[in-house]
């Protein structure tokens, strides 16, 4: 029996609206709830505390709409906040790093992998780990061994990379200009792979790719992240049949400007009717 109940989604701002778009396409009958916490934003600055305590406001919210699953789409959220989110949610929980590192590993030649990402992702060391630990796990079952006995993974971090996809600066001269100052030391250590490391940064994935050359193979996590979405929904029976399932969005900040910058990015005349809602009136 088909399960109508939508999937639930958070982000600090409008990143995580490139995960929504790979959902989407992976799972085109489910419905989806989005909440961008663009008041809040950028969660990249905040302390560990206090993106868990947001990230639970947040699901507080989301489980209002009776989700049947929570997809983190967040970066940082992920590294500091999944466990707390994991434990208190009645459904499943998807964060966006595991996916993203085993895609950076199955995607590499040369066993150089590099991470742009937020200074409190990049601080955590949650990405480094998670490629390190998938490719042990990976070269024992002989997938892609030449490649990941020798790894080494190279780190950057990225902030005004947010607040450009928030401005929707996302092919300019500034973004451009931008792009050069921060990959010019991956691009030195000879990476072949680059995780898009913040749920932003797709956003920027033609200056990104313009600025590090068509021999580096960037990995947005979106698409993986959809992929344990759609297995999730398989092992638990819980996939939808809708031909036209509800797709809602809300907003922290205003939704006018929400879906002024979102819109050109998302198209199929989405996001509309985004709604204000202010989370921080959820105990946690």
């Amino acid at each position: 029996m088909a399960d109508t109940r939508p999937i639930g989604v958070f982000d600090s701002g409008i990143g995580g609206l490139t995960v929504l778009r790979e959902i989407w396409r992976a799972c085109p009958n489910e419905g989806t709830i989005y909440f961008g916490d663009n008041s809040r934003t950028p969660y990249g600055t905040k302390s560990a505390s206090t993106v868990t305590r947001y990230s639970l406001q947040n699901l507080k919210f989301l489980e209002t709409f009776d989700v049947k699953m929570i997809v983190i789409a967040c970066n940082t959220a992920s590294a500091y906040a999944y466990e707390a989110v994991a434990k208190a949610a009645k459904v499943p929980v998807v964060e966006v790093i595991t996916p993203g590192a085993d895609a950076a590993c199955r995607a590499t030649s040369n066993g150089k992998i590099g991470i742009i990402a937020t200074g409190a992702t990049v601080g955590t060391g949650v990405y480094k780990n998670a490629i390190t630990a998938r490719a042990v796990d990976l070269a024992a079952e002989g997938i892609n061994s030449s490649a990941l006995s020798d790894i080494k993974i190279f780190q950057k971090a990225c902030p005004m990379f947010v607040s450009l996809a928030e401005e929707g600066w996302w092919d300019n001269e500034i973004a451009r200009l931008t792009a050069e100052e921060y990959l010019a030391p991956l691009k030195a250590c000879g990476i072949d792979t680059l995780v898009l490391g913040c749920t932003h940064y797709p956003l920027l994935t033609r200056v990104i790719g313009e600025v590090m050359g068509p021999d580096v193979k960037l990995i947005n996590t979106g698409v993986a992240v959809a992929g344990t979405v759609q297995d999730i929904l398989d092992k638990n029976a819980i996939a939808s049949d809708e031909t036209d399932p509800v797709r809602k969005f809300y907003t922290s900040d205003d939704p006018a400007m929400f879906e002024q910058v979102a819109s050109p990015f998302l198209g199929q005349g989405l996001p509309s009717g985004t709604l204000h809602v202010t989370t921080d009136r959820y105990e946690v």
